[in-house]
């Protein structure tokens, strides 16, 4: 399925976007106009869904970004490695087992046996987001 391509001067505060060929919530758009024959160009700042690291880029108003289509599915924990932030959980609708990447805020409150939503990422990540 071909990814969701949008103008760069589209994106919004909250929404998702591919940065620098990771997945990121975008956390601020600042578009500025150059110049009489110049196109717009657009700041962004985005924070990485799965890495949580902030990306800063600079690009053409007229750049085509790609959209990641993120799925939010719940789950149960069954294991825990807090020492490399990775959980073993369990879907609750078809009963798959994996492990997914468990979000710094929840790894302190997170327990063996929680119910929790997890996001299904396009390129195949998987994060733990929030307890249920």
């Amino acid at each position: 399925m071909p990814l969701k391509l949008v103008n760069a001067t589209e994106l919004r505060t909250g929404s998702f976007a591919f940065i620098e060929d990771a997945p990121c919530v975008i956390k601020s758009v600042d578009i500025s106009k150059t110049g009489k024959h110049g196109a717009s160009k657009c700041r962004i700042e985005a924070i990485g869904i799965v890495d949580e690291k902030k990306r800063i880029t600079v690009m053409p108003g007229s750049e085509r970004v790609a959209i990641p289509l993120i799925e939010k599915r719940k789950a149960q924990v069954l294991s825990i490695d807090k020492s490399n932030a990775l959980a073993s959980i369990m879907d609750l609708e078809n009963f798959e087992t994996f492990d997914a990447v468990v979000a710094s805020d929840l790894l302190e409150n997170i327990q063996e046996n929680a119910q929790v939503e997890y996001w299904n990422v396009e390129n195949g990540q998987k994060i733990i987001k929030r307890l249920i």
